[in-house]
């Protein structure tokens, strides 16, 4: 029995494509564990492939690294900014940035919890 007989037994059965155990809403499989391990290429690059080039792969580590530096810049340049008066709009772009940086940190920590690569 082919995939398409199948396809077409569960459409008989009147339920959607995408109700199948492991599709996602677009009716494309879901990744499993196992793909996250061993990392999905080309997943982020649009260009991945192209005329020869390798995937590219998440520096999650890096990425931590950096958004930890953010972090800790963006705390440093808001007590900066309250200690000398400055104008709110001053105080507000540090704040943004320790903020973004604190939104990137839980990102990666979910993805390397899940067990992405890099």
């Amino acid at each position: 029995m082919t995939s398409a007989d199948d396809e077409r037994r569960h459409r008989d059965r009147g339920q959607p494509d995408d109700a199948r155990p492991g599709r996602g809403p677009e009716g494309r499989d879901q990744p499993t564990d196992e793909d996250y391990r061993r990392g999905r290429p080309d997943h982020h690059d649009p260009t991945g492939g192209f005329a020869g080039a390798p995937p590219a792969q998440s520096a999650l580590t890096l990425r931590l690294l950096l958004a930890g530096f953010g972090l800790v810049v963006g705390v440093a340049l808001t007590f900066w900014a309250v200690t000398v008066d400055a104008p709110v709009w001053v105080v507000a772009l540090p704040v943004l940035l320790a903020l973004t940086a604190v939104v990137d940190i839980v990102v990666i920590l979910r993805r390397k919890r899940r067990g992405e690569p890099g």
